[in-house]
């Protein structure tokens, strides 16, 4: 007995004498100790700074002895500027690291492979966490994290801040090594991803287009996913067998979207939109899915950002388009005050094939708002609709959906669940072979009912009581200290403005005083500034100077992560050889967005006809509000000039274009031209709001228009005068049913044209009849004055 203890004591000493603890403190003392890693090793990096590093992991670990790669200290070893990992070999584990600071050059930050032959299986990254990573240019397409090889798993970090193009986390299906691969995402947390403006701003793609029938069962669990907004789909489904369980989705604006992909299971999920807006759900295409047991509350999107929408699909469709629905099974979800359900979406000429074969079924339905509970785009044939309950105003007239008054309970003051006492409810509610066995809090259901819930449940859903994230604090936290605005005074003169500027912080004011600013050279934003005439004499005037070698291009260049204010000043592109723009955008391809508003302001003489507008955005940059109010732009080449996204790719220059109580005129070829091109869907796709404003001799030429807005997806117009081009045919082209106009007078200035479900309403075809022509104000017997006003707002502009 003794000798045998001897024995295995001795057994394990040996096999403990093959596994170190090495602690490397700069890259080369780690590309040493990895040459001779082995199984059980442990490789241990020095808190601290490591910029510029290229960490190749590659070793042969075990399950039960596996290489761990680790910080000293979880969340203390920065990787910083241009950095990388990637591993390959089995048995892998990577923990602790913060990639912040800094870039990746290559194809991803982290990546479970080295090259095409040689990749990781069985490994793990967790306790990590990749925050603001980005680089330069929003164009630079690179992912965070790319998973290959099999049985991989990603756990327990933190993503939050990517702003380029790329999605967040992908998985790849390249190759026989990498299908049915059987990885799994849990507990990670998935932070703020602002609006890309463009395709690729998923959060997760697992898959591709191009073998997207092909399985690789991977489940995506226990996840949050808070303000995801870099495009439509949150998670991009394009592979077969994946499950997404037990996630929540909180204020993004986007769905889960089963984009290509067969069989798939989605259950258990949490979405919240706290009515914060394009929140969105569930998006249904292809076969086979069944989606059960989700919680959708207060959601707002539309479209294809609905709480539940089942598309068309093409006939015939290629890999990258839109199969038919067919086989599925939507059971068992609970929708609270949530906007229309999304039955058909897409149909149009390409996608005209409805679902077929598809269940919904013990679906819960509650809006106390009288809001609409389905749109329907086509026929509904190939639905079979059973046991739905509506606890609603209004109601959807189909066999299926029965209207009942639910016992409701409040639960933590967050959740709605119907109390024990429902017997409406319970009648109601049609118990399918099917039907799910237990409830979103992983109960079992004893007494079946419809929605996600069974009656009297107090508990949470998984969803919302999980630990995700990182053990470690990785949030990157603003400063809360409050800086009241500085507020600099400006003499007139040549250079002072300029000269101001270098000395303004975050906030300043620049305060200008009546009389000439000259400038002779541009001037670039490089904080968030306002810019203000503070004089009752007249507006502060803004120039350049004569007899300059060189003119600028510009008088203003914002640059990206920042916002410029324009209040009560004027500006004269005014010189024998006119200055090109007033604003522009910052250079091509610069990432971070940015904001131009300007209020009361007087721009003329940007006649440039080389290229020259009022407002220039260049390719590749995003602003998230240009806003144009109170203000007179006349005698210009162009005016606000949004469409250098020409390639068609579904690309935009600003998310948000308002015009209001302004005035454009004399302008020789457009007011605005806003620009979005191509079939992408991906995006919000801009939004234009043009309100109480007088259009006055733009654009007037046989095939000239007033506003151009080609692609954008949200166009309201309203309340406005279109007169005086006489030879435009069409002063406005509006398509697809977010295109409104409303309330308008048009004179001397052909036919607003309406096509595919655009709408015009009260647009009038009268002489405005002008009781003073120049400052656009109307006479007695104009037909702008009614109840609701068309034209300028004095009151306002007093």
């Amino acid at each position: 007995m003794i000798t045998t203890i001897v024995s295995i004591q001795l057994f394990f000493i040996g096999c403990m004498s093959f596994a170190n603890e090495i602690k490397v403190a700069t890259i080369d003392e780690f590309n040493t100790a990895i040459q001779s890693v082995k199984a059980g090793d442990r490789i241990i990096l020095k808190n601290g700074e490591w910029k510029d590093v290229k960490l190749v992991v590659k070793g042969q670990g075990s399950s039960e002895n596996p290489i761990i790669i680790e910080a000293e200290e979880s969340g203390k070893v920065f990787i910083t500027g241009d950095s990388s990992l990637k591993m390959a070999g089995n048995h892998i584990i990577v923990k602790g690291l913060w990639f912040k600071n800094g870039y990746a050059s290559g194809k991803s930050v982290i990546s479970f492979r080295i090259n095409s032959k040689e990749f990781a299986n069985h490994s793990r990254i967790t306790n990590c966490a990749i925050t603001y990573y980005n680089p330069k240019s929003k164009a630079t397409d690179y992912k965070w994290v790319s998973v290959w090889g099999k049985n991989n798993r990603v756990d327990h970090n933190y993503f939050a801040g990517k702003t380029n193009s790329g999605t967040t986390l992908v998985v790849w299906l390249k190759g026989e090594e990498h299908i049915n691969n059987n990885h799994r995402i849990d507990h990670n947390y998935f932070g703020e991803r602002p609006s890309l403006g463009f395709n690729g701003g998923e959060t997760i793609r697992i898959g591709t287009s191009k073998n997207s029938l092909l399985s690789s069962r991977t489940i995506v669990e226990d996840n949050v996913f808070e303000k995801c907004n870099g495009e439509v789909e949150i998670i991009s489904n394009k592979s077969c067998d994946n499950v997404y369980r037990n996630n929540l989705f909180l204020e993004s604006e986007g769905v889960l979207t089963l984009r290509h992909g067969n069989r798939c299971l989605i259950e258990s999920n949490v979405f919240i939109g706290n009515q914060k807006p394009n929140t969105g759900g569930i998006r249904i295409i292809n076969a086979g899915h069944v989606v059960r047991n989700n919680l959708m509350m207060n959601l707002t999107g539309d479209g294809f950002r609905g709480p539940i929408v089942v598309m068309n699909g093409v006939p015939n469709s290629p890999a990258n388009r839109y199969h038919q629905v067919k086989d599925v099974k939507i059971q068992n979800n609970t929708i609270i005050n949530c906007s229309p359900i999304q039955f058909c979406a897409g149909k149009d000429e390409e996608r005209s094939l409805a679902p077929i074969n598809t269940v919904f079924e013990n679906n819960l339905i509650f809006n106390d708002n009288g809001g609409d509970i389905v749109t329907v785009h086509d026929k509904l044939d190939g639905f079979k609709f059973s046991g739905n309950i509506l606890d609603t105003e209004k109601s959807f007239d189909k066999s299926g959906f029965s209207k009942v008054k639910v016992d409701w309970d409040t639960l933590e003051n967050i959740l709605y669940v119907p109390k024990v006492t429902n017997e409406e409810l319970l009648k109601k509610s049609k118990l399918e072979n099917k039907s799910p066995k237990f409830d979103i809090t992983g109960d079992k259901r004893s007494t079946f009912v419809a929605g996600a819930y069974n009656l009297g449940n107090n508990k949470l859903p998984k969803a919302l009581v999980l630990k995700s994230g990182t053990s470690w604090d990785s949030k990157v936290k603003p400063q809360k200290t409050i800086v009241e605005p500085e507020i600099i005074e400006v003499e007139p003169g040549v250079g002072t403005l300029r000269k101001a500027l270098k000395k303004a912080s975050f906030g300043s004011i620049l305060n200008l005083k009546s009389g000439e600013y000259i400038l002779e050279k541009g001037i670039k934003v490089t904080t968030s500034v306002t810019i203000q005439g503070n004089s009752k004499d007249g507006k502060p005037l803004l120039k350049v100077k004569e007899g300059l070698e060189k003119n600028p291009t510009y008088f203003f260049r914002v640059e990206g992560g920042n916002s410029l204010r324009l209040n009560n000043i004027e500006i004269s592109g005014d010189l024998s050889v006119p200055i090109k723009y007033a604003v522009v955008s910052p250079d091509k391809g610069i990432s971070e967005t940015y904001s131009v508003f300007i209020d009361n302001c007087h721009i003329h003489s940007f006649n440039n006809k080389k290229g020259g507008s009022v407002y220039k955005a260049y390719k590749g940059t995003f602003a998230d509000t240009v806003s144009i109010v109170n203000s007179r732009i006349e005698k210009a080449y162009r005016g606000i000039n949004l469409s250098e996204e020409k390639d068609d790719s579904g690309k935009y220059n600003a998310q948000v274009v308002h015009i209001d109580n302004t005035i454009f005129k004399d302008i020789e070829q457009w007011a605005i031209n806003y620009y979005r091109g191509g079939t992408d869907e991906s995006t919000l796709g801009g939004k234009l709001i043009v309100d109480n404003s007088v259009f006055s001799n733009v654009g007037n030429t046989e095939k000239g228009t007033v506003i151009r807005n080609k692609g954008i997806v949200s166009v309201d117009i309203k309340n406005s005068v279109f007169e005086k081009s006489y030879k435009v045919v069409n002063p406005v082209n509006l398509k697809g049913n977010k295109n409104t106009i409303s309330n308008c007078v048009i004179f001397d200035c052909g036919t607003v044209k309406i096509t595919k479900g655009a709408s015009a309403t009260d647009v009038m075809y009268k002489n405005p009849k002008w009781e003073d022509k120049n400052n656009f104000i109307p006479s007695e017997k104009s037909p702008l004055l009614k109840t609701e006003r068309i034209g300028l707002k004095w009151e306002a502009k007093k």
